[in-house]
């Protein structure tokens, strides 16, 4: 070829070999022809014992099998370090990579290359002359998936540079997002049954090969001692066979405030690092506690949208400053802001389960009514949008991976549930949150969620003794109790219900499932005495135990306790209790019982289920990279221009399979409110 002449490098993808080996011939043929020109072609195929080799070889001259020189020469050595690393063909067909030497294949394939393509599979690469691009990509046409790139330079460099540019089309560099539009790897002719097609082209990133569907659960002020397969009295069946399915964590660890935790499992990141050093309504003017997550920490949902996943996000949010809620906005810190494609729920911090004020989108919903004459009711409507979204989004594209942050507004105050899930409880908290406390960590021990010299934490003074209480107290205490552990019941059951609709669907083998207990520990501002009605103590109303009982008897009696004319929540004692067998709760970063939380994992088709509990040290901040990596999805450094801040949390996926592993998160601050 003349000096002038441009190079281009052509690299073809096929599903099978025979396909590949027809075009190769078909390719020589042209070039012994002399109406294509080429430096030379190589095809590559992997065996039906996975073994990747060069299967043929092609010349200038179009003679295959020729000694390797000129450009076969140079695009088998392509394949020999340090040059290795250039050639991925992913999309379609999983990547290609070979090691070859001195006219020789060696044994091996690079480390973390090659594994993605399927026994059977090949690939052909060729060096032609740009002219004869049409004609060499007609001889090439059985290939579903083409990259071309123009060698500015000769020799090696060259080449080197063109494959880098073409390999982007089959296996994108993920770190910079969105990522860049893929080119066309067809030609263009005069008709459209001389042009060859390139379906490949079509714009759209994709995730990773077998990369799964995705569910975040999120439970609400709920603590460590509460659910049952923790050592609890709280029946929670779903997050008992989630564990079962998969792995049972228990030094998984939180911010102790709802919005801190939220945007911290969300970006990866420590809250202060996205402004998140308190709740969100209350921003302040200093850095760490503005309330708005900066551009420059992009959140899991935006990461996963942009790289081929569906992202929908049910239920509580709690991460939009007070100010920017309403129909005006400004939306930049809503939920499809931070990458979600749909979103239904509330955007404050608490709502009541019977009368939430829903936002859908960028949208005000309002607040929905039941139907058919029944009391609306939160939790349910919560697991209805979530299946119906994902059914939708299932019947428009079979094979999309979805993920799903269904984050409850249950259990936080108020506690609203219908009367018949408290009283399947009745009776069993009446003495009191003292003895729960010490059967609690009995089973704990006996489980093994606890070392078995854990000690329990002393009951704090202002907290009194069930055995020091009134009568009224008593009755009054022990129904709160009932009713947020019906509450607590039933949202595990609507989380479950989701769980079976995705099994029904045929998607729960590949489904990564995270379900954390609370996104802090039990909340105890419900005061010493516990409400009726929250809104008394948001305005500095304490009623004792008489004078509570007095008003509800006004509205049904204390079996009407959770109802829709109530918003109770109960003592604090009762939060302590359900932190056991740690200190303190909810907004305590300096205890374990605000920062604690029950964790289980599952993904049938990858994690294979083990009952040995996983001690490691986790924390929300963990959740973002481990997802990351469970799918292959590297952090991004880079998004719509703006440099990444790393994540702070670490990949806890080494467990899965290893429960002896040696805990990679060793560092980690807590702080809440000074």
């Amino acid at each position: 070829m003349s000096k002038e002449d441009k190079n281009i490098v052509i690299v073809a993808a096929y599903m099978g070999t025979e396909p590949a080996k027809k075009n190769f011939d078909q390719l020589t043929q042209l070039v012994k022809d002399k109406k294509v020109k080429s430096d030379g072609m190589i095809l590559v195929e992997k065996d039906k014992d996975g073994q990747i080799s060069v299967s043929e070889t092609g010349d200038h001259m179009g003679r295959k099998g020729a000694a390797w020189g000129g450009g076969v020469g140079l695009l088998v050595g392509l394949f020999a370090p340090p040059l290795l690393a250039s050639i991925v063909v992913g999309a379609a067909v999983g990547a290609l990579v070979g090691k070859f030497a001195k006219n020789k294949v060696v044994d091996g394939v690079e480390d973390g290359l090659g594994k993605n393509l399927k026994p059977g599979q090949a690939a052909i690469l060729a060096i032609v002359e740009e002219k004869d691009r049409l004609a060499a990509e007609q001889a090439l046409a059985d290939s579903p998936a083409k990259s071309v790139a123009v060698m500015d330079e000769g020799g090696a460099k060259g080449l080197k540079a063109a494959l880098n540019e073409a390999r982007g089309k089959f296996n994108p560099d993920r770190t910079v997002l969105p990522i860049p539009d893929k080119t066309f790897g067809g030609a263009i002719a005069r008709t459209m049954d001389q042009a060859v097609a390139d379906w490949s082209f079509i714009p759209g990133p994709k995730a990773p090969e077998s990369a799964p569907n995705v569910l975040l659960v999120l439970v609400d002020d709920a603590g460590f001692g509460g659910p049952e397969p923790f050592g609890g009295e709280i029946r929670t069946p779903t997050l008992e066979r989630i564990g079962q399915m998969g792995l049972t964590y228990n030094a998984f660890h939180v911010t102790a405030v709802c919005s801190p935790t939220r945007a911290a499992m969300l970006t990866g990141r420590n809250h202060h690092r996205v402004g998140m050093g308190g709740i969100a309504e209350f921003p302040g003017p200093f850095p760490g506690y503005t309330g708005t997550r900066p551009q420059s920490c992009t959140a899991l949902p935006r990461i996963l949208k942009e790289n081929g996943y569906i992202t929908g996000g049910f239920g509580k949010w709690h991460m939009t400053p007070g100010r920017e809620i309403g129909p005006a906005g400004p939306f930049e810190h809503w939920p499809q802001a931070w990458g979600f494609d749909h979103w239904w729920g509330f955007l404050t911090g608490a709502a009541g389960q019977y009368d939430p004020v829903i936002t859908q989108d960028n949208s005000v919903i309002g607040v929905p009514e039941g139907k058919d004459g029944k009391l609306y009711y939160l939790p349910d409507d919560i697991t209805d949008k979530t299946v119906e979204w994902i059914h939708a989004v299932r019947a428009h594209d079979a094979n999309k991976p979805w993920f799903v942050y269904y984050s409850t507004g249950a259990t936080h105050a108020p506690h609203h549930v219908a009367k018949e899930w408290a009283d399947k409880y009745k009776g069993q908290f009446d003495d009191g949150w003292d003895k729960y406390r010490e059967r609690t960590l009995e089973r704990q021990k006996k489980l093994g969620i606890v070392p078995p010299d854990t000690e329990l934490a002393a009951r704090p003074d202002p907290y009194p003794a069930w055995d020091t209480l009134s009568a009224a107290e008593k009755k009054l205490y022990a129904r709160q109790m009932e009713v947020f552990a019906g509450f607590s019941e039933n949202t595990d059951w609507n989380v479950g219900r989701l769980v079976d609709e995705i099994e029904a669907m045929g998607e729960l083998d590949n489904t990564l499932i995270i379900y954390i207990w609370g996104d802090n520990g039990a909340s105890m501002e419900g005061t010493t005495t516990g409400s009726f009605n929250e809104t008394t103590f948001f305005n500095g109303i304490v009623l004792n135990a008489e004078q509570q009982l007095a008003i509800i008897e006004k509205f049904g009696g204390i079996e009407e306790l959770g109802g829709f004319h109530t918003a109770p929540h109960f003592a604090a004692a009762w939060a302590h209790a359900n932190n056991t067998p740690f200190q303190w709760g909810k907004q305590m970063a300096s205890h374990l019982g605000g920062t604690r939380d029950p964790l289980v994992v599952a993904w049938p088709s990858r994690i294979k289920p083990d009952a040995q509990i996983r001690s490691q040290f986790t924390h929300c901040i963990d959740v973002a990279p481990t997802i990351l990596d469970a799918i292959g999805i590297p952090e991004p450094k880079q998004v719509d221009g703006i440099a990444q801040e790393p994540m702070d949390g670490v990949s806890f996926a080494y467990t899965f399979d290893d429960p002896s592993a040696a805990a990679r998160h060793t560092v980690q601050y807590f702080e809440m409110y000074g």
